[in-house]
């Protein structure tokens, strides 16, 4: 018989506020309940405003101003390592991995995101593809995955590589280039190798983990640092659903624990140095089926109410404090759905929502690094860029068969022409373009895309 472990701390009083707090766990460490209703809350957000989609159009809008006329804009990715001074990469993600957790707490208090161990599960017959898991995402939202069909998946001595480096820009540059983050989104295929990857459920299970290595990197040293003071979106301007989205600061994130985000593996969640403040949920709720020590300087006031509860163990040691006029449980769930079991949490059966996305074209793949260019061809100049009429790509060697191919930022084709046998593209006719950004891609005869360059029509 499981024990039970209970500890109330009088009665809390005064108003609490909005609705955080998560112990993110491997996605195979998820109840049945759990399970079903975080693929419930993916299938429930894309109704009304639909912040999937307006995360992935964010994503997508932001993503990169590199070769651009105003390469200066503020952008989320790739500005190191020559940009410190836009860089917000792992910042941003985190709360971009907060705001969606946060919806989902709006619809369910229990739920947390998942991790997705890429350096571990690299089959295309891991549970996290079945049809009743994330697999059924893929016809419903027309995400057109091809897995492992591009690329390979962090091996663990990659991710140790990328881990052991000791200065952070070095290793934000080092992890958002390399197989740790980017070669999840090589290998999934469909919209996760692009801008508007957010699209896709598995990418919240792929930054979680990414996730998970910033904070244990900076648990061991301590040192991230941001020189931006704000971020895209989260600068207190911008607006989703009539709500003002607050100003974030990405050195008050650096240590996920700022959110109340804290990291189970293999069977524990260790919970410390942390305050209970009711920020965000009106009673903090801490929830994972194995092992959960509270301690270590994890406090909960007098006027909070949190609750710590889990299927099998939890201890709570020296460090931990419940002052007088705090409401605190710690108990075990002794209805989960672990083996089929109904559990007093579990939806009725999974809702699915059929709506696949708006089709944009050919999507232009995200280019990390110069192995993402898969031809020894090298881009010598383009110019003029910006462009009125026309522009003329120069490259290091003679290209057969080869197609100019221009997309729109929603990434729709508005220009193709072929050319076979030459170094010297010229492509006129732009006249009709409207002003703003376009992607230009040059691909073989083989559907080899060999350079990917943005251009900027005047």
């Amino acid at each position: 018989m499981r024990q039970v472990y209970i500890l109330l701390i009088l009665l809390i009083s005064g108003s609490i506020g909005l609705n955080a707090q998560s112990i993110r766990k491997n996605y195979l460490e998820l109840t049945e309940t759990e399970r079903i209703n975080l693929i419930n809350a993916f299938y429930a957000l894309r109704n009304g405003p639909d912040l999937v989609n307006d995360l992935a159009t964010f994503h997508m809008d932001f993503f990169s101003f590199d070769n651009t006329a105003d390469p200066t804009r503020l952008d989320i990715h790739l500005n190191l390592p020559d940009e410190p001074e836009r860089d917000i990469f792992l910042a941003w993600h985190r709360r971009q991995m907060f705001e969606m957790e946060q919806a989902m707490q709006d619809i369910n208090p229990r739920i947390s995101l998942a991790y997705w161990d890429s350096s571990v599960d690299q089959s295309i017959n891991d549970p996290i593809w079945d049809q009743d898991f994330l697999g059924q995402f893929n016809a419903d939202w027309n995400l057109n995955r091809n897995l492992g069909g591009n690329g390979a998946l962090p091996t663990p001595q990659e991710v140790t590589t990328v881990q052991s480096n000791t200065d952070f820009l070095t290793y934000s540059n080092a992890f958002e280039r390399g197989t740790p983050h980017a070669g999840a989104h090589r290998w999934v295929g469909g919209v996760m190798p692009t801008s508007v990857s957010p699209r896709d459920p598995i990418f919240y299970f792929h930054h979680s983990f990414v996730d998970k290595l910033w904070q244990e990197w900076e648990e061991v040293n301590q040192s991230s640092a941001f020189i931006m003071t704000s971020m895209l979106r989260y600068d207190g301007t911008y607006v989703f659903d009539g709500e003002t989205l607050p100003l974030v600061n990405p050195n008050d994130i650096t240590d996920s624990r700022a959110l109340g985000v804290f990291y189970a593996e293999n069977g524990l969640a260790e919970l410390d140095n942390y305050t209970v403040s009711n920020t965000h949920n009106p009673e903090e709720t801490f929830y994972y089926q194995f092992s959960i020590e509270v301690g270590d300087n994890f406090i909960a006031p007098s006027g909070t109410s949190s609750r710590i509860e889990s299927v099998n163990n939890i201890l709570l040691r020296p460090g931990f404090r419940a002052e007088s006029g705090a409401s605190f449980v710690a108990t075990i769930d002794t209805a989960p759905i672990t083996n089929g079991i109904q559990g007093r949490d579990r939806s009725s059966e999974i809702v699915r929502n059929q709506k696949p996305f708006d089709e944009v074209g050919e999507l232009e793949n995200v280019i990390f690094t110069d192995e993402d260019l898969v031809d020894d061809v090298v881009l010598i100049k383009s110019f003029p860029n910006p462009f009125t009429n026309k522009i003329t790509i120069e490259v290091s060697k003679n290209i057969k068969e080869c197609s100019i191919i221009i997309f729109n930022m929603m990434g729709q084709v508005v220009k193709e022409e072929f050319f076979d046998d030459t170094s010297n593209i010229e492509i006129r006719g732009l006249y009709g373009l409207s002003n703003g950004v376009y992607v230009l891609k040059v691909v073989d005869g083989n559907n080899n895309e060999l350079i990917t360059r943005r251009i900027v029509k005047l």
